[in-house]
């Protein structure tokens, strides 16, 4: 599965809607990440083949989302963006974690086995 690309209504469809809530509570099922990006930013050009590479090995365990912060202002202000890229971890059950600037996959693969996946076993 590839990286999945989200438009504000979908992010309130699928990952937390923060018109009806007043405290987080993710829609999901599995841990996501979502990729703040934009086309014209260079560091998130060199990310998105890893993000797309995990979206393959984690396939079933996690959801990789891309949102366009051209596109969707109104997000990107709601999540106080000011760097892209910037990446926010999320898991199943509590609160999730806002991490700014390009990472290594290592990096990455860390946060998400010790982070997102550690808290669905």
């Amino acid at each position: 599965m590839a990286t999945i690309q989200l438009t504000t209504q979908d992010f309130k469809d699928k990952v937390f809607d923060y018109e009806k809530e007043q405290e987080w509570k993710y829609k999901g099922s599995v841990p996501a990440v979502i990729d703040f990006y934009a086309d014209w930013c260079g560091p998130c050009k060199m990310v998105a083949p890893v993000l797309e590479e995990l979206s393959k090995q984690y396939e079933g365990e996690l959801v990789i989302y891309k949102i366009d912060t051209e596109k969707e202002g109104e997000l990107s202000a709601i999540f106080g963006i000011r760097s892209i890229p910037t990446f926010l971890f999320i898991p199943v059950k509590g609160e999730p974690v806002m991490q700014p600037g390009a990472l290594p996959k290592k990096a990455f693969q860390q946060v998400i086995e010790e982070r997102l996946l550690q808290t669905l076993k």
